[in-house]
């Protein structure tokens, strides 16, 4: 009980922090809010001292930001949220249609993202009813380029190719159901890759518990045994699914800004822009409540599907050891990257041609020119080394804080659920707003809330990890918790969490590229992918490898981070336990669980 307040203490905490620093938001940006306010009511006014004094009387920001803040939250427990400083309209209402407008763009793209998720996990599950699965892994590459794919630039091809040239879809605006079709897809396509991933990771370990093998020699169909592998493997993948929701709510701003959708994500960024403090607080603390919401409502439905296992330290750990896969298709996808990165950093980027304007690729120029003539492959390869070393970079740096804060959830769960509910895009303006503009901006942005997802999924399979029985046996062994730490319990989780990183790195390089494309990352004439997507979008439906090309880099990094991540499994052979307990023979070795051993039936 008292640590059940200690965390809900903990996370009033973060989110009375999260809420006031958005409060803090037009002080910390250094510019008058009131001239601002100005501005955007009534461009032609002049900022003379005595209307900018009026302006901030008529807003209550005479005070200063600690009164206004103290005020907001006065009129929040009334019910009242304040008036917007943009428009004078009540906000409360405004923000509730846009939240209801997110939430169910929200439910269709889940469903596109869990069919997409089953479409990936076919093969395994057909391997798996058939109990030839062994130690392969199924998907392919196609869910690696499906999951690369940027949002917005999804998004685009969709509202131009099936929207305006085809249109068997209405593409603008937000009136009835079937403008949810291609702005649903567009964020659930990616993100059912992303899971589909990390389900069929999983499956192989669950066909190859002892209760498989038994449901098997019993004669049970296959697929009734793959149906229970599936809901045995759902409850280590419902944390990131929830973050996953909260994901499509609030970080949708680019899909939304494409398909002119009023969503929340799009309101709380136009706020934040126009420095509108009420709605943007407001639709922060909207973000906020829907994260709690939506991990409250996964947890408690893992409970649910795992039962007393859990409790009583009766499940099978999923995590057996298998030969490595990948093969020659990383070494492939990796000399074609270093390939095109190589022939590019030969050629000038910022040379201009406007004579070559848009020109469909040759041989003078493999990927095209871009619609100041200059070289596609030159700025693509340029590029590179920015997007690609800083999304390592942030990759490596979120591993080891996902791994590290994942060991303890008490600590992280809260921390977790109040970074996922913010948009890399609100981050990326707070940081802004200290830090000042340039290329360090989306780096810290993205990499402020990079680690939440491996933090979720690192706590998740811990749980489940030390619910096992080979755990409960080392224990009552004598194994103390630093020794289950070191040589149990790191070794099952890091491998699938390196994996989940790897596949995220594409996710990375995207947000970057997201940022670019909102223009709050890099500046022209930088070549850095994102801005190439979004300076080159506008020509897309006219000169479509000017868009294509750097999509297509993005998609092979997705390709060979998949591969690679198939060849990180858990070491076959584990270093015996030592000092576990000490019998009259000598030391005890750790007992092997059924589900640590190869089955037969898979070899």
């Amino acid at each position: 009980m008292r640590q059940r307040v200690a965390t809900l203490v903990w996370r009033i905490v973060l989110a009375a922090g999260l809420v006031g620093g958005v409060g803090l938001l037009p002080w910390l940006t250094r510019t008058d809010p009131a001239y601002t306010v100005l501005k955007a009511r009534s461009a032609e006014r002049e900022p003379t001292p005595e209307v900018l004094a009026d302006i901030r009387r008529q807003l209550g920001i005479d005070g200063g930001p600690l009164r206004v803040l103290g005020g907001w939250l006065g009129g929040l427990a009334r019910g009242d949220a304040g008036q917007s400083w943009i428009s004078g309209s009540d906000v409360l209402p405004g923000v509730l249609r846009a939240l209801s407008t997110s939430l169910l763009l929200m439910g269709v793209a889940l469903l596109v993202a869990v069919l997409t998720a089953g479409l990936i996990c076919v093969r395994t599950l057909r391997l798996g009813a058939r109990r030839r699965l062994g130690g392969r892994r199924g998907g392919g590459s196609g869910s690696a380029v499906l999951a690369s794919l940027p949002e917005f630039l999804v998004a685009s091809v969709l509202a131009t190719v099936v929207g305006v040239q085809w249109g068997w879809l209405p593409a603008l605006g937000w009136y009835g159901p079937q403008w949810t079709v291609l702005p649903a897809l567009a964020l659930g396509l990616p993100a059912g890759a992303v899971l589909g991933r990390l389900l069929d990771d999983l499956l192989p370990g669950a066909f190859g518990e002892p209760w498989a093998l038994a449901a098997a020699a019993r004669g049970l169909t296959g697929w009734s045994i793959a149906r229970q592998a599936l809901r045995r493997c759902v409850p280590a993948l419902l944390p990131n699914l929830g973050l996953f929701a909260v994901g499509l709510t609030g970080g949708a701003v680019a899909v939304e800004q494409v398909f002119d959708i009023p969503g929340l994500g799009r309101t709380t960024l136009q706020a934040a822009l126009a420095q509108d403090l009420p709605v943007l607080q407001a639709g922060t603390l909207a973000l906020l409540l829907l994260a709690a919401l939506a991990t409250g409502a996964t947890r408690l439905a893992a409970r649910l599907l795992t039962g007393p296992a859990l409790r009583d330290g009766a499940l099978s750990s999923l995590h057996r050891p298998a030969p490595p896969a990948g093969g020659v298709l990383p070494l492939l996808y990796g000399a074609v990257l270093l390939a095109v990165v190589g022939f590019g950093l030969t050629r000038d980027p910022l040379a201009l041609d406007t004579g070559e304007r848009l020109r469909a690729p040759s041989l003078a120029h493999p990927f095209g020119t871009d619609a100041l003539g200059r070289d596609l492959l030159a700025r693509v390869g340029h590029g590179a080394l920015d997007t690609l070393l800083l999304a390592a970079a942030i990759s490596a740096a979120a591993l080891l804080a996902g791994v590290l804060l994942g060991l303890v959830p008490r600590l992280s769960a809260p921390l977790v659920d109040t970074v996922n509910a913010v948009p890399p895009v609100l981050v990326a303006l707070l940081v802004t707003a200290v830090a000042g503009s340039g290329t360090v901006t989306p780096a810290l942005a993205v990499g402020a809330v990079a680690w939440a997802p491996l933090a979720a999924h690192t706590s998740s399979l811990l749980r489940q990890e030390r619910a096992t029985l080979y755990i409960t046996a080392t224990k009552g062994l004598g194994a103390g918790r630093l020794h289950l730490l070191r040589y149990e319990l790191l070794p099952a989780v890091v491998p699938p969490v390196l994996r989940h990183a790897l596949l995220r790195l594409p996710g990375v390089a995207l947000a970057l590229a997201s940022l670019g494309f909102l223009g709050l990352g890099a500046q022209p004439p930088s070549p850095e992918w994102g801005l190439l997507l979004a300076e080159n979008q506008p020509y897309a439906e006219r000169a479509p490898w000017a868009v294509l090309a750097p999509a297509a880099v993005l998609a092979l990094l997705g390709a060979l981070a998949v591969s690679a991540a198939g060849g990180l499994r858990r070491p076959t052979r584990r270093r015996p336990a030592r000092g576990v307990a000490e019998g009259a023979a000598g030391s005890v070795p750790r007992p092997v669980a059924a589900a640590e051993r190869e089955p037969a039936g898979a070899r």
